[in-house]
Order: C-alpha cells, then structure tokens, then sequence
C-alpha cells in the first residue's frame, strides 16, 4: 500500500494560522521563502532532521499554503514509490491528473522529491509525492 505521509491546507493569513495551530496544539510553524511560494510547514510530530518522515510510526506533518479561487480544500498527499507509473494508475481507475507547473508533468520539490495532485472519482484533490533519495 502507498501512505499517506503529509497533509495540506489553505490559509489566507499566515501569521494567523501559524499562531492557531502553534498555540492550539503545540506544532511548530516555519515559514519558508518565496523560492518555495512562501509555504509554511507545520511540524506535528518530531524528526530526526527537516523533511524526513516523523519518528513516531502513525503520524503525519503538513503544511498550509496560500488559499486561492482555485485553491480552497484540505488534502492528503500520497507517497508513491514510481510517479509515472503512478499517473497512469490514477488515470486506469477514473482519475484525473490536474497538477503541475506544466499541465501533466509532476514538478520537482528540492530535498524532497517529485509531486503531482490529481482528482479522485469523487472530486478531491489529491498529492502524489515520489520521495527524493535519501543522501
């Protein structure tokens, strides 16, 4: 099976949601740069190291991104071990491919991997991350 290792929200104020989420919780926020679409992470379980999967088997981190039109839902990305092959998979069972900068082409991540969203028969909008090698 493929897990689910990150989750995804919009917010339309960053200072806002980072004091929610921190205060209410506990998590930690990191705003990172415009390099990265001024995205912020949200550490929920402890890591060895920034953007390596959490210590404790089970649990997930996240992070918010700039809520659009376009862009409004939460959603779950997926780790897959091939992308590719995973597209096709998506497409065999009645699913759309929808994201990327160039239509139908995953986008690369820095230190993270290979990332594409696609639409489930129902709807949602769902992440699909091929780790990058471990260095």
């Amino acid at each position: 099976m493929d897990p689910v290792v990150h989750f995804e929200m919009p917010a339309e104020d960053k200072k806002r949601v980072s004091d929610f989420y921190s205060g209410a919780f506990g998590w930690q926020m990191q705003q990172l740069g415009p390099e990265m679409g001024e995205y912020i992470l949200a550490t929920t379980a402890p890591t060895d190291q920034p953007g390596t999967p959490p210590k404790q088997p089970g649990t997930i981190n996240g992070g918010f991104y700039q809520k659009s039109k376009d862009n409004q839902h939460p959603h779950v990305v997926i780790s897959v071990k091939d992308i590719r092959e995973s597209m096709k998979k998506v497409e065999a069972a009645g699913g759309t491919i929808v994201g990327g900068q160039n239509p139908g082409e995953p986008d690369e991540i820095p230190g993270i991997g290979t990332y594409i969203s696609f639409k489930d028969t129902e709807g949602n909008v769902v992440g699909m991350l091929q780790p990058a090698p471990m260095q």
